[in-house]
């Protein structure tokens, strides 16, 4: 009885499969809706789901022909408000700038990719920068971005440590743990789930922190997907589909990571991810559990979360203008 009840299921399960896939490919392409996806940088575990939702034909079967594009040097957030992609994606704290503005660029964060900050400080083992306070005396390499600086200095000070102590350099580095393996640098920002998993794989033993864990103010969301507004606005419908589909893509990536990577390795058009399977094994291993984590759904923005944060760039004159409540909305995930 097991056995049959069993096969029931998998022919059932089969069976839904395969209309779906049919019904995918019954839509002539002529009447699919182009949309286009503006990435931040180049492919990543960050992106995996909307790769599976591209190669598990999601958006298809929502009535979408999506095409995954790279930033362009001016950035993917300036695409977006120009209304040359649909959606793209940013962070909350970079994509501050295009919201403390007299006339504010018409975005708006409609998903969180990732549910928890996942980002902090890199360095060698046993250098003692197992803590904020620990970077006294050393160097760190920085982007020189106000919001970063301060960030570290706030940690810094919550630890007691004195942030004029540092000795800042400017970060060229693309490859973190070589780098601190060289001694080019003392420490590092870096996304653990990309460059903390990739120090294990080069066989660095790093020391790490992170941002979130030490000030709950900090754990903002990095990164979401932005949409432009006057999309939203004239085809709401149309967003909600394209969330719908990302949604499952994530929702599959987190219960699939090996299946996963292998569709973002695939669905590569870069060439930037060759060679490294490894760390792309690995890295979608780490995030898997992550996409979701102790929200009720995947993409889901809390509010309080998020406005913790940019009441926090506020009170240290980071904006000019109060953000707390604006950028991101909630309705057009699925429920």
């Amino acid at each position: 009885m097991r056995q049959r009840s069993t096969r029931r299921i998998l022919t059932a399960m089969i069976a839904a499969g395969c209309m779906a896939a049919f019904a995918a490919q019954s839509v002539p392409a002529e009447d699919l809706t182009k949309i286009t996806f503006c990435l931040d940088w180049t492919p990543n575990t960050n992106h995996t789901g909307i790769y599976a939702a591209q190669a598990l034909g999601y958006f298809e079967e929502e009535g979408l022909d999506v095409e995954i594009v790279q930033p362009p040097e001016n950035g993917a957030v300036l695409m977006c408000a120009a209304g040359q992609a649909q959606f793209a994606i940013d962070a909350q704290d970079t994509m501050a700038a295009a919201l403390d503005q007299d006339e504010p660029l018409g975005i708006t964060a409609v998903a969180a990719m990732i549910q928890h900050n996942t980002s902090g400080i890199l360095s060698r083992a046993g250098d003692g920068i197992n803590s904020p306070k620990g970077l006294e005396g050393k160097v760190y390499s920085t982007w020189e971005s106000p919001i970063e600086l301060k960030m570290i200095e706030y940690v810094m000070e919550q630890d007691g440590g004195d942030f004029s102590k540092v000795t800042l350099i400017p970060n060229d580095i693309t490859d973190e743990p070589a780098a601190l393996a060289a001694h080019q640098t003392d420490a590092v920002w870096v996304f653990y789930g990309w460059s903390g998993i990739n120090a294990q794989i080069e066989g660095v033993d790093c020391d790490y922190w992170s941002f979130g864990d030490i000030s709950p103010e900090l754990d903002y969301y990095t990164p979401v997907i932005l949409a432009n507004d006057s999309f939203l606005e004239e085809s709401p419908d149309v967003a909600k589909a394209f969330l719908k589909a990302a949604a499952r893509g994530y929702a599959y990536a987190a219960e699939h990571p090996k299946e996963a990577a292998d569709m973002l390795i695939e669905g590569d058009s870069t060439g930037s991810l060759s060679g490294s399977e490894d760390l792309i094994y690995a890295s979608q291993e780490w995030l898997s559990g992550r996409y979701i984590d102790d929200a009720d759904r995947w993409g889901v923005i809390d509010e309080d979360r998020w406005n913790n944060f940019y009441g926090w760039l506020s009170e240290n004159g980071l904006t000019q203008h109060d953000l707390t409540g604006k950028g991101f909305s909630n309705e057009f995930l699925p429920d």
